[in-house]
């Protein structure tokens, strides 16, 4: 019976954690086609003889925070008024609205082409508004933004030229970090961000794979979003949607990595729970609906499978979460040979640990000459987040299979990018909060059971790995148990009217 039982679980843990090594040798891939294309910048074929009309559509739902530096930089756009319309499209149901409208107005009289439309109800969230504006849309080309972002004046020259190709749908710009030092959390935040927006945006992009319009810092030829369909809000990340659906309709995507538009990242745990469970779900929901189309279209196999995996992903939450209940037989019933050392713990530490170590330390050495170096000590404490964080996101995945509808959770934006100004700031917006945080909690004492457990039996070689388990679930617990007993102190603050 014994040895039917070491079967089982032995069995069990190579085919968990084969699909997360496949996972990790997909990043090896990403790696690859990186190097191989890293001097390989776009280049506009030509530039505009006459700059075209331009309309930025700004959704904003409840950004008292944040809209008045929205307007400020959006206003400072280098382009000609004549060549430029802005929508500020607010579904806000607090003091955002008045603010947002009376800013508005301010630009307005000083010679802008603003249009304020406040929605009276949040049909289709982003994208229904996003939808709702292009009925007013004058511009052949839409650039949006959201709420947090601050686009550099010369952000609409840099980017805009790219598209007298016209095959190009597309151009996206990199996300950069505002309040990247807040605390450990947005580092930890930045340096998972950068392995996508430094290395699979720029990998995909330059290879001439399907690639991802990131909701936000992009231009899109206008053209391109109503022969993709539009924008649609049958799922959570109506960008990923309209990015396959146009791509499938044979638009090319740009990404420019070296074009930066500085946003805020969730300075703390509950509203990366919420942005990271949103945005999980809506992948999900984006391959449920999207993948049967890929395969039955006629792009070349090797886009077909690159896009099966970029659109699969985040089924990896799912494999972590199995090896929660793989953990213990693993350490305290298969126990220890060689066999399980060489053909299962070193190609799993290799494809699946090392290669991640390598893929994020090479996004941040991408960004300058030490970046790695100061990478290396923050890459364990990454790993250990991307675990704490398989309760959330996992969830998010089963929710997404099994259909279970969800309303569009903005994440809180509270335009603080220091400690300083967040001593000075306090606001009521908050993140919701899940059931998972309780089960983190749980986990975390599981895990430290299983540390004392195997430092009893004298498995000194399994404690580091429950460690990371440890510190995940107990850090993302942590975070969220903090910020929701300091949420009871916090109130709304009044809006300070300021010249634009």
């Amino acid at each position: 019976m014994i040895v039917w039982d070491n079967f089982f679980w032995f069995t069990s843990y190579i085919l968990v954690f084969t699909a997360l090594s496949a996972f990790g040798a997909h990043r090896i891939k990403v790696l690859y086609h990186y190097w191989k294309h890293r001097m390989d910048v776009p280049v506009p074929p030509h530039e505009f003889a006459e700059l075209p009309v331009i309309t930025v559509q700004l959704p904003i739902f409840n950004e008292l925070h944040v809209v008045e530096n929205l307007l400020r930089t959006v206003s400072a756009l280098d382009y000609p008024r004549d060549r430029l319309q802005i929508q500020v499209l607010d579904d806000s149901t607090d003091e955002t609205a008045p603010h947002a409208e009376k800013l508005s107005a301010d630009l307005k009289a000083k010679g802008y082409d603003i249009d304020y439309r406040h929605r009276t109800n949040r049909n289709g969230f982003k994208a229904g508004a996003l939808d709702e504006g292009m009925a007013s849309a004058k511009g052949e080309y839409i650039c949006i933004f959201d709420a947090d972002f601050q686009p550099a004046p010369d952000y609409l020259k840099q980017v805009i030229h790219h598209f007298t190709d016209e095959k190009v749908g597309m151009v996206q710009a990199r996300w950069g970090h505002l309040n990247k030092n807040f605390s450990l959390l947005t580092k930890l935040q930045a340096l998972f961000l950068d392995g996508h927006l430094v290395l699979e945006q720029t990998a995909r992009s330059r290879h001439g794979e399907f690639l991802n319009f990131n909701g936000t810092a992009g231009i899109w030829r206008r053209a391109a979003i109503e022969t993709g369909g539009g924008w649609q809000h049958d799922t959570l990340t109506e960008d990923l949607d309209l990015s396959y659906r146009a791509q499938l309709k044979g638009w090319k995507f740009i990404y420019l990595k070296d074009v930066v538009v500085p946003a805020e990242l969730p300075p703390d745990m509950d509203g990366f729970k919420s942005q990271q469970h949103r945005w999980t779900k809506g992948s999900i929901q984006v391959c449920k609906k999207t993948l049967g189309n890929v395969w039955r279209s006629d792009i070349p196999l090797s886009l077909k499978i690159e896009a099966t995996s970029h659109l699969t992903s985040n089924f990896a939450y799912l494999l972590t979460l199995c090896t929660l209940v793989l953990m213990y037989p693993a350490n305290f019933v298969m126990g220890s040979s060689w066999h399980k050392a060489v053909f299962v713990d070193v190609p799993v530490f290799f494809f699946a640990s090392l290669s991640v170590i390598i893929f994020y330390m090479t996004a941040q050495g991408a960004q300058g000459r030490w970046g790695w170096l100061k990478t290396l000590p923050y890459v364990p404490m990454l790993l250990a987040l991307g675990i704490g964080m398989s309760i959330n996101n996992g969830k998010a995945v089963l929710e997404a299979l099994l259909n279970q509808s969800s309303e569009f959770v903005r994440t809180p934006k509270y335009g603080m990018e220091n400690k300083a100004q967040a001593s000075k700031q306090r606001s009521r917006y908050k993140a919701g909060k899940s059931i998972a945080l309780w089960i983190e909690v749980l986990l975390t004492g599981y895990f430290g059971w299983m540390i004392a457990l195997a430092a009893q039996r004298g498995q000194w070689g399994s404690i580091p790995f429950l460690l990371l388990f440890f510190f995940g679930f107990g850090y993302v617990a942590a975070g969220s148990l903090m910020k929701r007993f300091s949420m009871a102190a916090w109130q709304a603050p009044q809006p300070v009217p300021v010249e634009v």
